[in-house]
C-alpha cells in the first residue's frame, strides 16, 4: 500500500478495489447451499458461458447443477468492461490461408452471429442490463493503423460488418481526444451492464429448474461407465453428463484444457463522478471505444453516463489493483488532459483467456463438454457459445458452430502458466512506442 499513500490524491475518498459493477449490493448473489449427490447435468463455472448452457438445458428436461468455487460469478462475468463486439481476433484472409475461404468466412461470421443472438435474447427474455447498441469507435494508433483500418472495411463488407472511416480531422466528432490518427466506426456494436446482465442469467436459471451452489470447490473428477464422479469440498457428486466452462479460472482440476488456455489479467478502473458537460465532450456519441494497441486498452461511458471505465493490461507482471489503479490512470489522462485532476472510485481486475490460434473453441474431451478461450470477446461469445453447448448437451436443433470441428492447439513446451507472457507485453508495448 506504500505506492497509494504516496499519492493518495489520485483516490477519492470512497476509493474501493472492488468492481465498479457490484456497487450495488442487490447484484451480489449468495446461493450457500449444499449440492445434490446426483443430477443429469453438473456445470463447472457460475459466469456466462455455463449460465447460458444451465439455461438451455434445464428448459429441455435436463436436471441441471451449477457450481462455482467462490460467489457466483465471481469471474470476469461481474468484472468485464461490458462492450459486445463482432470481434474474430484472426482476420478473414488470414483464416483463409489456413482454413480456406469458406470455413474462415463461417468462423469469422460467428462473431457477427453472437451479438445478433444476445441482442435477440436481451429483448426476447426482457432482461435488464442496459442493454444499448451505441457502437464502437477503434482508434488508430498511428497513421499506418489508420490505412489498414480503411483498407479492411472491404473484407468487413464481405462478412457483412458495418463500419466506416473516420479521419484525423473528424475524431472528435467521436471522442473527445487529439491522440488518435482516424479510426473505424463500428455502429452495431452494443454494451450492457456486466453485472445486471449476470443477474437476470441468474434469474433465468433458477426458474428454468437449476439448482446453483457457490463455494463449491470441484476438486477431482473420475469417470466410471456411466457417470461423472466429482469430488467437492461440499461432497461428492455423480453426474450423467459434464459441462466445463472456467475459461480463464481453468485449473488442474482438467489439465487437458488448462494446456490450452492462456488466462491473462485485465484491469479496470472506474473514474469518480464527473461534470455532465465533461461527459459530453468527451464521449459525444456515447460509443464504446477500443484502439490499435498492441497492449489493448478499452473504455466506455459508464451505462449512467456519470463515470469512465478504463481497462487494459498496464504490466508485463501480474499485479495489485492498488498498483495498477494509478497506471490506468496515467494512461487515461494521456489519452484526455482534461481527466488531469480526476480522481478513481474503483480499481479492479479480472482474467481472461486467450488460445494459442486466438480462437474461440467448443467441443467435447473425455466426454466432457467445454467452451472457452474467447479472447476478449466474451461478453457475447460466452454466452453464445455457452448456449449452443446446452443445446448440444440436450440434443436440440440449431447447436452448430464453426468451432466445433477446430484443433485445440497446445504447445509441448506449456503446461498452463504462461511464463513468456511477460516478455511478450514487454516487447508490444515497446513497439506501441516506438510507432506512435
Amino acid at each position: 500500500m506504500a505506492e497509494r499513500n504516496s499519492d493518495i490524491s489520485i483516490f477519492s475518498p470512497d476509493y474501493q478495489e472492488a468492481s465498479y459493477w457490484l456497487e450495488n449490493p442487490d447484484l451480489k448473489v449468495h446461493q450457500e447451499a449444499q449440492p445434490p449427490t446426483n443430477t443429469d447435468l453438473l456445470v463447472i463455472g457460475s459466469g456466462y458461458t455455463g449460465l447460458n448452457a444451465a439455461i438451455q438445458a434445464a428448459r429441455n428436461g435436463i436436471e441441471t447443477l451449477v457450481i462455482d468455487e467462490g460467489e457466483l460469478g465471481s469471474g470476469c462475468s461481474t468484472k468485464n468492461g461490458g462492450q459486445i463486439s463482432t470481434s474474430i481476433k484472426p482476420s478473414l484472409s488470414s483464416l483463409t490461408k489456413k482454413y480456406g475461404f469458406e470455413k474462415a468466412l463461417a468462423i469469422r461470421s460467428e462473431g457477427l452471429n453472437a451479438l445478433n443472438w444476445i441482442d435477440d435474447f436481451v429483448q426476447t427474455e426482457n432482461l435488464d442490463c442496459d442493454f444499448d447498441r451505441c457502437g464502437r469507435f477503434h482508434g488508430a494508433h498511428t497513421a499506418k493503423h489508420f490505412k489498414q483500418m480503411r483498407q479492411s472495411i472491404e473484407d468487413l463488407e464481405q462478412e457483412n460488418i458495418s463500419a466506416y472511416a473516420i479521419s484525423k480531422e473528424n475524431v472528435h466528432s467521436e471522442l473527445g481526444t487529439d491522440f488518435y490518427h482516424g479510426g473505424l466506426v463500428y455502429p452495431d456494436n452494443a454494451s450492457l451492464h456486466p453485472a445486471k446482465y449476470h443477474r437476470e442469467l441468474i434469474r433465468l436459471s433458477i426458474d428454468s429448474g437449476c439448482t446453483l451452489v457457490s463455494h463449491c470447490r470441484a476438486l477431482k473428477v473420475n469417470q466410471s461407465s456411466q457417470q461423472f464422479i466429482v469430488t467437492t469440498n461440499k461432497g461428492k457428486i455423480l453426474a450423467d453428463k459434464l459441462a466445463i466452462a472456467t475459461n480463464g479460472y481453468t485449473s488442474t482440476l482438467t489439465p487437458w484444457l488448462r494446456r490450452r488456455i492462456i488466462p491473462i489479467g485485465s484491469y479496470i478502473i472506474a473514474t469518480q463522478t464527473l461534470d455532465p458537460d465533461l461527459m459530453n465532450e468527451l464521449f459525444p456519441t456515447n460509443r464504446m471505444i477500443t484502439d490499435s494497441r498492441k497492449v489493448v486498452y478499452y473504455y466506455r461511458p459508464s451505462p449512467d453516463r456519470t463515470r469512465i471505465l478504463f481497462g487494459g493490461r498496464v504490466s508485463a507482471q501480474e499485479t495489485d489493483p492498488s498498483i495498477s489503479g494509478p497506471k490506468l490512470r496515467d494512461d487515461l489522462v494521456r489519452l484526455f488532459p482534461q481527466l488531469s485532476k480526476t480522481q478513481i472510485s474503483h480499481s479492479w481486475t479480472g482474467t481472461v483467456a486467450y488460445s494459442f490460434d486466438e480462437l474461440a473453441h467448443t467441443g467435447k474431451q473425455d466426454n466432457m463438454h467445454y467452451s472457452m478461450s474467447y479472447c476478449g470477446s466474451g461478453v457475447s461469445m460466452a454466452s453464445y457459445l455457452g448456449m449452443k453447448m446446452g443445446r448440444k448437451i440436450s440434443k436440440t436443433e440449431d447447436s452448430d458452430t464453426a468451432f466445433d470441428d477446430l484443433s485445440y492447439p497446445s504447445r509441448f513446451y506449456y503446461t498452463g502458466r504462461p511464463w513468456f507472457l511477460p516478455i511478450a507485453v514487454e516487447w508490444y508495448r515497446f513497439t506501441d512506442r516506438l510507432f506512435y
